[in-house]
């Protein structure tokens, strides 16, 4: 695929992607809205967040870093027997892996909200609840695996709109979850575990059809003495840690929050939906792009182009990430209060979501770039390399957050969780430093030329939206004391102009579309 194609592809797959980030904004704001950030949204936040890491493992992270690139491999050497025999063991042996995994989840739910709620009071309301929706939420890790087979095959085969497009799916069960079946639990927010079994299944059988028509549907076999099974698992075990470090983390923080108010799962929860936004409409948008693109360079020998991709990769990311960062970072309490400040959702909470939001956007650019270097270790099958960096990126994450959590707590500090989000970020610039360095180290990467000057426009367009946006802050004022359409058009206008300042400053000092284009 030429470079165009993959601009191309991430636009499909970012406009998708983009459908699915406003149904999550929905999703959120009637979540923020109907529930607030009481002890039992916690416990949901919680619940969730344990198969959500799971998924990162079974489903769209580990799996499909090890699963793409044989995959892909298969595909160039053309035999249609041995790729159809791969997918048919691969399918068998996931499928019983994560029924396995989510019936003990489900068994010993009791003692895996304890492990994950450790700092939390033992007659704690938040830990009971926490294991009745782990029961029902667990099963989600199944369907979801399921989904992510599927998306993988499709994505191999240059096919991302729909991919991309099924969590929209997910953001709608919940939203109908919270409408239509609230109303018959005793806790409404169970209506929110149910929501997130019910993705699971309509996310599977939107995908399987479509990978029957456009691929291969698998028939499942069990053996793990697969050679395809064997070479899979061997990829993956490594990539269990490097993919997911940033899930990893985040269940660090949350063991760390609940030693915090009990509203900390929730506000952390919140801001840290804010900051997916960038993350998801491009950062995982590029990377899942360019790593059968990758994989397919690294089967062809081409040195040059593998290096070329990811220089093109991190120049866009580097375009986009940083005034997205800055952006949240000098919106945070604007775009709290502008999406969450109604109903049961006060004015603490969003000034607590806003402290948290500010520290986790330090991190951005650097979650965005690990999406593009991640994938150019996994389409060289190399995973023991960003393994290794994922274990120092935990360690030093814990250190960070026991260093900066701890004192603020016994502080008594209003906003001591904000200190995880701030460890969470560091982590993550951490990781992508010992990332970039690898791959330096290991002669796949050389930058090309034109970086300083690009760093320089980007800069100066830094500055100038920067001012934009807080001539704009400065006019508005106090953004809570207006009514909920007033904080959206003028939330609208600040992000408008921000971003035409930004634009301009690049247009200006002579950067075009086709520089895109051409890295």
């Amino acid at each position: 695929m030429a470079r165009s194609g993959l601009l191309r592809s991430t636009a499909i797959f970012t406009s998708m992607t983009f459908l699915s980030r406003i149904a999550g904004f929905a999703r959120d704001w009637l979540q923020a809205s109907l529930f607030g950030t009481n002890a039992a949204v916690s416990a949901f936040v919680v619940a969730y967040r344990i198969p959500n890491y799971l998924r990162r493992i079974f489903a769209e992270g580990s799996f499909s870093s090890a699963f793409v690139p044989v995959l892909s491999e298969l595909k160039e050497k053309g035999d249609e027997k041995a790729l159809q025999d791969f997918l048919d063991h691969i399918a068998g042996a996931l499928l019983a892996v994560v029924l396995l995994v989510t019936a003990l989840g489900m068994l010993l739910s009791p003692w895996i909200a304890r492990l994950f709620l450790i700092f939390a009071d033992e007659n704690s309301a938040t830990v009971a609840l926490t294991a009745d929706m782990l029961r029902i939420t667990f099963p989600y890790l199944m369907f979801i695996s399921m989904t992510a087979l599927a998306g993988s095959v499709l994505n191999s085969y240059r096919h991302f709109g729909l991919p991309a497009f099924t969590p929209v799916l997910h953001n709608l069960s919940l939203i109908g979850a919270m409408l239509l079946l609230a109303r018959y639990f005793e806790i409404e927010e169970f209506s929110l575990a149910w929501g997130v079994f019910i993705a699971g299944v309509l996310q599977m059988l939107l995908l399987w059809p479509a990978m029957a028509r456009h691929a291969k549907t698998p028939h499942f076999k069990f053996s793990l003495k697969h050679e395809g099974v064997k070479r899979v698992a061997k990829l993956m075990l490594p990539t269990i840690f490097s993919s997911s470090v940033s899930q990893i983390n985040l269940l660090v923080g949350t063991m760390f929050a609940s030693l915090l108010v009990v509203q900390a799962q929730s506000w952390l929860y919140y801001s840290d939906r804010l900051v997916e936004l960038p993350l998801g409409l491009f950062g995982v948008a590029i990377g899942t792009v360019i790593l059968p693109h990758l994989s397919s360079r690294h089967s062809a020998n081409d040195a040059a182009g593998f290096s070329h991709s990811i220089d093109w990769g991190l120049r866009l990311v580097m375009l986009v990430g940083l005034p997205a960062a800055l952006g949240l970072i000098l919106l945070a309490e604007p775009m709290t209060a502008t999406l969450f400040f109604h109903g049961e959702f006060t004015l603490l909470d969003t000034r607590m979501v806003a402290a948290s939001m500010v520290a986790m956007g330090i991190g951005i650019p650097a979650f965005m770039m690990s999406k593009i270097l991640l994938p150019a270790f996994y389409s060289r099958h190399d995973t023991k390399t960003p393994m290794r960096a994922a274990v120092y990126t935990v360690i030093v994450n814990v250190v960070l957050t026991v260093a900066l959590v701890i004192p603020l707590w016994k502080m008594q500090y209003p906003a001591a969780h904000a200190g995880i989000a701030l460890a969470t970020a560091l982590a993550g610039i951490f990781n992508t430093a010992m990332l970039w360095r690898y791959l330096m180290l290991l002669g796949v990467y050389q930058p090309e030329k034109g970086w300083r000057k690009l760093l320089l426009q980007i800069i100066l367009g830094l500055v100038l939206m920067t001012a934009a946006v807080l001539a704009i802050r400065h006019f508005v004022g106090n953004w809570s004391q207006y009514v909920w359409w007033s904080r959206v058009l003028l939330l609208l206008g600040a992000v408008a102009a921000g971003a035409v300042a930004y634009g301009l400053a690049l247009v200006a000092t002579g950067l075009r579309p086709r520089h895109l284009r051409e890295h």
